[in-house]
């Protein structure tokens, strides 16, 4: 069991604010808050926050944990004029030189960093072309071995062939059925599975039934990125005669339990077939304005709008804040609370993945926490929790996160040994870069 004593209890969605609350955990989920709360048996815990913000911890709704060794890479990279470009000359050539063993490091590093940044879930999407087949129970073993929650999925495409496309359904289908065994073994599963797709313009027919069919198996919905360039809606036109979304709906493949990712060139009706199927959008605003593919003006139009990083760090507080400020600079009318509950939409994400509530500090809730110190210089209160978020908050906060009530980072100490993981993990990235260089885009 673990107390937190004195503790500022703020939520996102609905904001609220609870001062002076004692949180008991036991097990993986909170089983009260209230005032004096709790009497700490033998090996209780009790963690008094003084005053300290104890919240919900945030949820990373669109990554790439496959790309995390890619920072700062330096490699033999041709020109890349365009978005097309960055993919064949960066990505594609990355995913094809990963083997597990950087797989791992590379995951690892990233759960590391998201929950130094108080992310305590991500939805992940891989892609690995060498090493399809346990690709993805090696990034659950990362996340394991990190304490991190995940959920993740192979990214289906005809890149490498029919043969590679196949593998990649096949990967996905396996990873969900051994995550169904482990939950029928009356197991928790920290991590979850999605059934993955790269994008409708490297995804054939052929390729989009056989997604569907997993869908249908394992009962888990799509991940998939789609109108992030006008090339994918363009080739939409040109090879198949249709939009991008009628034609993954004409697959049934938009639905309550679809990631969408994106969808920066989707028009209105895509959008209104988005809002009355109940699928999510994920906004991923660094990532597009570092690929300079445009901005998605239809925000505001979403029923559904959640944020990712789209593999740039796990830093979500800088996510939510560079949404925001991109889209005031763009004329947008949306306030600092949409972002809020776009960032908090993160937690109903969760709730499809793992069919239980996510993102309050309430019994029977699961015990994902970020002790945050943060002294406000201004009033904080529910009406303006966005306002500090955007204005003063940042991942400097975090000081300690619980995931399934275990703390992960403790006063912002890990309990794994992350001199030896960073320092192996260098070494595989440089394995990485010259593996790269052996590819020809």
């Amino acid at each position: 069991m673990t107390i937190f004593r004195n503790a500022t209890v703020v939520e996102f969605d609905p904001p609220r604010i609870r001062e002076g609350m004692d949180v008991v955990v036991e097990g993986d989920s909170i089983a009260a808050v209230e005032t004096g709360g709790g009497t700490p048996g033998a090996e209780t815990r009790v963690i008094d926050l003084h005053g300290k913000i104890l919240m919900p911890g945030l949820v990373n709704s669109h990554t790439h944990y496959y790309s995390a060794l890619a920072r700062g890479i330096i490699a033999d990279l041709g020109p890349m004029p365009d978005f097309v470009s960055i993919l064949k000359q960066l990505w594609w050539r990355l995913d094809q030189a990963i083997d597990l063993d950087i797989l791992y490091y590379s995951g690892l590093t990233a759960s590391l960093d998201a929950i130094r940044c108080g992310a305590t879930a991500v939805i992940d999407h891989n892609a690995a072309a060498n090493v399809i087949e346990g690709s993805l129970g090696t990034l659950k073993r990362a996340y394991e071995t990190a304490g991190l929650r995940g959920a993740t999925c192979y990214e289906v495409t005809d890149r490498y062939g029919l043969e590679g496309m196949h593998a990649g359904v096949a990967e996905n289908i396996a990873f969900a059925e051994a995550i169904d065994a482990e939950r029928a073994a009356e197991k928790s599963p920290l991590v979850e599975g999605y059934i993955g797709g790269h994008a409708p313009c490297t995804i054939p027919d052929e390729g989009l039934r056989l997604i569907a069919d997993a869908c249908e198996r394992t009962g888990r919905g799509i991940h998939i990125h789609l109108a992030e360039d006008r090339w994918d809606v363009s080739h939409s036109h040109i090879t198949y005669g249709t939009e991008l979304i009628p034609r993954l709906d004409s697959f049934g493949l938009v639905n309550d339990k679809s990631m969408l990712i994106h969808g920066v060139f989707l028009d209105a009706q895509e959008i209104k077939t988005i809002n009355d199927r109940d699928a999510f959008l994920v906004h991923n605003s660094r990532s597009n304005m570092n690929n300079g593919v445009g901005y998605n003006q239809r925000l505001p139009e979403l029923r559904n709008l959640a944020l990712g990083s789209d593999g740039i760090g796990g830093d979500m507080f800088t996510e939510m804040q560079t949404a925001f400020f991109k889209h005031r600079d763009g004329g947008g009318p949306l306030q600092p609370d949409a972002f809020l509950r776009a960032l908090a939409a993160g937690n109903r994400v969760l709730e499809r993945t793992f069919h239980r509530p996510f993102g309050r500090v309430e019994a029977g809730y699961p015990a994902d926490l970020v002790v945050a110190d943060y002294t406000p210089p201004t009033p904080l209160r529910p009406e303006n929790i966005a306002g500090h978020l955007v204005f003063g908050m940042g991942s400097g906060i975090v000081e300690s996160v619980m995931i399934a009530g275990k703390m992960v980072m403790d006063e912002r100490r890990f309990p794994v040994d992350i001199d030896g993981i960073y320092r192996e993990a260098r070494g595989q990235a440089e394995r990485l870069w010259q593996r790269m260089n052996e590819v020809t885009p």
